[in-house]
């Protein structure tokens, strides 16, 4: 399994909030077959059996802010990739869950 964690930034906007942006690029991998996706305050986490799917979603993210008129954008791209596993993103967390103190 493999999971990446995408953090998008448009750079020269008019505005300081770039949800917007972030938006659009993932209404452009809801459609993809076979990428997952989570959501968090600091980026997207994306779920994946396929390297290919993660960089296809990936760049895709990317063109659409592109396309959207921003002609600079900076992607930090996190990439966790475990042989002999099939952890889902929730199993990994609640892996951590099970040893925080209550």
């Amino acid at each position: 399994m493999i999971h990446a964690e995408i953090s998008i930034y448009p750079i020269g906007t008019s505005n300081t909030s770039s949800s917007f942006y972030i938006a659009k690029s993932i209404e452009s991998i809801q459609d993809i077959e076979g990428i997952r996706y989570e959501i968090n305050p600091m980026g997207t986490v994306l779920e994946s059996n396929s390297f290919e799917k993660i960089y296809d979603a990936s760049k895709s993210m990317l063109e659409v802010v592109h396309n959207l008129g921003v002609k600079r954008v900076e992607i930090i791209l996190k990439i966790d990739s475990r042989i002999g596993q099939n952890k889902k993103m929730e199993e990994k967390i609640e892996s951590v869950k099970k040893h925080l103190k209550q």
